[in-house]
């Protein structure tokens, strides 16, 4: 039996999908199909994170991120990650290398979000879309430790990127 799409928007789709959930009964599920995103660490000469504050109108707050944003349909990751990097920031990056990937919410979404470190910055200028509120933050590793440790970063790619890179990359 083929999706019955429930609704199809700009970046993503909701499906409902019967699977086969082990029971030999189908078993309906709805489900968001996402194309993926790319999220960036922004690594400085001076070993500090470039993050933005970003006005997240789904719960009516700024949340401290890294910059990140959807593949456009079928656009590399990096391509994207070079795109949002610079477009949200206002910096470009002469190095970009993969860090890892992860499913931001497989219970509900296929979304791959593909991390990368960027390196080599030379600043430039934001290129907001009309519906972007950004303001670019750059803290030191101490300063992002600290925020997470009282809660400042609520982001969940943000979270995953930044300690994965820390845990991982032993930084």
């Amino acid at each position: 039996m083929a999706d019955e799409i429930l609704l199809k928007s700009r970046k993503f789709k909701v499906v409902h999908r019967m699977i086969d959930a082990g029971t030999g009964e189908p078993e309906p599920k709805d489900l968001i199909i996402h194309p993926g995103a790319a999220v960036i660490l922004p690594i400085t000469s001076d070993n500090k994170v470039v993050m933005v504050r970003n006005y997240r109108w789904s719960i009516n707050r700024e949340l401290l991120e890294l910059p990140a944003g959807t593949l456009e349909p079928l656009e590399e990751p990096q391509v994207c990650a070079y795109r949002e990097l610079e477009e949200e920031t206002g910096f470009t990056a002469g190095t970009l290398r993969p860090l890892c990937r992860y499913y931001t919410s497989p219970g509900l979404m296929t979304e791959l979000m593909h991390a990368y470190v960027a390196t080599d910055l030379v600043p430039g200028e934001q290129h907001l879309s009309s519906d972007e509120k950004i303001k670019v933050e750059i803290m030191s590793f101490d300063e992002i430790d600290h925020a997470i440790r009282v809660g400042r970063i609520m982001d969940g790619k943000t979270l995953a990127t930044i300690l994965y890179y820390r845990l991982l990359e032993n930084k």
